[in-house]
């Protein structure tokens, strides 16, 4: 008998792995890194300490239920830590939803320029993945609606979303949930909610709370500053939450991990100094940017999309060519449908001089 090696089922070598934000440039210098969305302020001190003070017991099994980190977060946000699932970041938890409730002959739902993952999630359990198009860069509930078949089973919708920046009202949130069917569980996948300053904006909380077919999902990588330590949550109906922990890793967090991570949530304070800091920030370079006659779509988040012209030479590639040579790395979003633009994280006030300065020296040089 001819000897073969074991093969993937059909369709995994067909799915186009993930891509992180670049992390490095040429020559050995300490970039300027403005690709990943990572908060310029860092960590809370105290999740730091936690941390540092958790690496005495290595040795130790975790708490295969998070149960310190479930009611840190539970005090915060007022919430039933029972609904509340932990995880390796908020793409573990989304990988599990879509492993429990998608498979071969089902449907996954997402928008056109919408978090890459959904895609992955969705061909690794064997389903279809189905795109609805956005309206100026913005999720479409009608376009949303319009594309649900009786084979749909999961809505997932990046709010804010990533790498637009833009967002629904919880109007139109609650309009969607009212007119999917019952049936489909929609995901709102809420990473950049703290940076959110919107009066019609709202998280999922709500429709966590009063649907069985909604979850929220939300992250520590961003404003919290601990994307080194993979740790994220989500909400759920009760039913939903029992479904995730039959199929979850019984060790999916570590002992640093869940300790960095209810100190983190302890610590507001550091969170409200990040909000105050993206506040400032995040309205100063949309306009720096724009008076250089770049396009930059309205962000709620800790990030900018910026566009560029097509010509070449003057494209988002000769622009990321540039800035490289100068040792700063924005983010290639060419994955998302958008090959036109870089997305541009917030950074410190310094970080956000010198980009802004060597956007002006590409316009420049090539007006």
């Amino acid at each position: 008998m001819a000897a073969s090696a074991p093969k993937p089922r059909p369709g995994v070598l067909d799915i186009e792995a993930y891509v992180p934000g670049e992390a490095s440039v040429p020559g050995g210098v300490k970039p300027i890194k403005l690709s990943s969305n990572e908060t310029p302020l860092g960590p809370s001190p105290k999740a730091v300490a936690a941390f540092s003070a958790a690496g005495a017991a290595l040795e130790r099994y975790p708490d295969g239920n998070a149960t310190e980190l479930r009611h840190a977060i539970a005090r915060r946000f007022g919430l039933n830590a029972d609904r509340i699932v932990c995880g390796a970041g908020s793409d573990e938890l989304i990988s599990l939803i879509a492993h429990a409730y998608l498979g071969p002959g089902d449907e996954g739902l997402y928008t056109e320029h919408g978090f890459l993952l959904y895609r992955i999630v969705i061909l690794a359990a064997g389903a279809t993945p189905v795109v609805a198009p956005e309206t100026d860069l913005r999720a479409d509930v009608d376009a949303i609606l319009a594309r649900v078949t009786e084979r749909t089973r999961v809505v997932f919708l990046a709010n804010p979303n990533n790498p637009t920046g833009t967002y629904l009202s919880i109007d139109e949130v609650r309009r969607l949930r009212a007119l999917l069917p019952s049936n489909v569980l929609l995901v709102l996948d809420a990473a950049y909610a703290e940076y959110v300053r919107k009066n019609d904006y709202e998280a999922g909380v709500e429709l966590v709370a009063t649907t069985e077919n909604t979850v929220m999902t939300r992250t520590f990588s961003k404003i919290f500053g601990l994307a080194g330590l993979r740790i994220g949550w989500a909400y759920c109906p009760a039913a939903v939450a029992d479904a995730l922990n039959r199929i979850r890793g019984p060790f999916n967090l570590s002992v640093p991990s869940i300790a960095a991570g209810a100190a983190a949530m302890d610590d507001w304070g550091h969170i409200e100094a990040a909000v105050r800091h993206n506040d400032e920030w995040l309205p100063w370079l949309t306009a720096e940017i724009e008076k250089l006659g770049l396009k930059v779509t309205p962000s709620v988040a800790n990030f900018v999309l910026v566009h560029f012209p097509t010509e070449p030479g003057r494209d988002a590639a000769a622009g990321d060519a540039f800035l490289k040579s100068r040792g700063i790395i924005l983010r290639r979003v060419a994955g998302y449908g958008l090959p036109g633009a870089l997305r541009l994280t917030i950074g410190t006030e310094a970080e956000n001089r010198k980009v802004v300065d060597a956007l002006a020296a590409f316009v420049g040089a090539r007006g």
